[in-house]
């Protein structure tokens, strides 16, 4: 009932194209494109820039443990710490 039908939005279609006529709507459909085309290789690159920070952070939390070495400090005598000051 308060729907539109396909011949209001044909009649619409045929309004559009007599007002911009092809070569304008040929234009903008292929801008519209190159948009949408655009818009979807920034979300890839987001992606995979997010997916090597997270590889780069798991490396990170890898190396970070480290490992300790065992062994024993031994005290300078008093002619060896004046020399080092």
């Amino acid at each position: 009932m308060g729907g539109i039908s396909i011949w209001q939005l044909l009649i619409i279609l045929a309004i559009v194209l007599l007002l911009f006529g092809t070569k304008k709507l040929r234009s903008l459909g292929t801008d519209l494109g190159g948009a949408i085309k655009g818009f979807r290789k920034a979300v890839k690159d987001e992606e995979q820039g997010a997916e090597a920070a997270r590889a780069e952070e798991r490396k990170l939390e890898d190396s970070s443990e480290g490992s300790v070495i065992e062994g024993e400090a031994e005290e300078a005598s008093g002619e060896q710490r004046k020399d080092r000051v």
